[in-house]
């Protein structure tokens, strides 16, 4: 079958190439995947900066459809639309496995990263990872339950913002547009930041009820704000954050850098921040993400801008990585 693969290490290395279909192990499904969406990660993959073990198909945020059960799956799982957790295999044994912290496991494999993920037409997850798609969530927009259970590790486990806060999201992309949703669902007042070239993504941030500002133009006032949340990854986003927040606040770092940065890390002991951070997910966050959308205070329709097909894979990498728009899909079982 068809897959987008990490070819080997370093910068670039990424095709559309044949890739043999996985076996269904104990324990595990094979799902025909109806939706896969490109993540940050994905683009530093691709550039050699987020480790992985290739030739590996990459793909890691999916909606899928379960085709075949491995011995000891039960049948009730066979036709269930579902979204999955991405591990493929931790320890079990760690302190954090047994704290509920697979994430943390230094013997974590990920699907997409270290076992072939769901840039393909099937990929193969272990049935505890399953969770059921809500009825009236399409697979494009279900693809996002994976960012947004990583975005509720980083905002709600522990808890990073109570009702009255006042918070800035650094970064109006898929990630930030999400943390801007869970804080104002936790009954936060909410600002999205970011540059020029967001205009569009700024705007979208209006309409999901949130007040916008941008870099360079709209000045920050210093210490205004209770919680700072970046999901730039960037510098002078990561900057902006820390000088916004105010003395004895707290600031959650969730966007990946790809590389050492240089941030003023001095005003973390000045102003006694508590920082906290959150890396990928975990059985509770997923919980919380679906109880979230239960609620039907999250929009993740709105936050796909295209989906293409497997083949027009090139045109969703470059126009991620420009920011020219939010979240884009890949649908495998389409023929472009």
């Amino acid at each position: 079958m068809l897959g987008v693969a990490k070819l080997a290490p370093g910068l670039g290395h990424i095709d559309l190439v044949q890739r043999e279909p996985a076996d269904v192990p104990a324990g595990c499904v094979r799902l025909a995947v109806r939706a896969a969406g490109i993540c940050g990660t994905d683009l530093h993959i691709e550039a050699g900066e987020y480790p992985s073990v290739p030739p590996v198909t990459m793909g890691h945020e999916v909606c899928g459809t379960v085709v075949e059960t491995g011995s000891g799956v039960d049948a009730a799982w066979d036709g269930a639309r579902v979204v999955s957790e991405t591990y493929f295999s931790t320890c079990g044994r760690c302190r954090h496995c047994r704290a509920g912290r697979p994430n943390l496991c230094p013997d974590r494999r990920s699907i997409g990263t270290h076992v072939d993920g769901a840039f393909a037409e099937s990929v193969v997850v272990p049935a505890h990872g399953l969770h059921r798609v809500p009825e009236a969530l399409a697979d494009a927009a279900a693809a996002l339950c994976e960012p947004l259970a990583c975005v509720c590790q980083s905002l709600l486990d522990p808890p990073a913002i109570v009702p009255g806060d006042r918070v800035l999201v650094v970064g109006p992309g898929a990630i930030g547009l999400l943390a801007a949703q869970v804080a104002a669902a936790g009954g936060a007042e909410v600002e999205v930041r970011g540059t020029a070239q967001d205009g569009p993504r700024l705007s979208l941030a209006r309409d999901l009820g949130c007040a916008t500002s941008v870099a360079g133009v709209d000045g920050l006032h210093d210490e205004a704000y209770d919680v700072t949340v970046d999901c730039s990854g960037a510098g002078p986003g990561i900057a902006d954050a820390l000088r916004a927040a105010r003395r004895g606040g707290r600031h959650v770092q969730i966007g990946l850098g790809g590389k050492d940065l240089t941030v003023p890390f001095d005003l973390i002991c000045f102003k006694e921040l508590v920082v906290t951070a959150g890396f990928a997910s975990t059985p509770t966050s997923w919980r919380r993400a679906l109880a979230l959308l239960g609620r039907g205070v999250i929009d993740l329709p709105r936050l796909v801008t295209e989906v293409v097909a497997l083949r027009d894979f090139r045109h969703a990498f470059d126009d991620t990585r420009a920011g020219a728009g939010v979240k884009y899909v890949l649908d495998p079982q389409a023929r472009a």
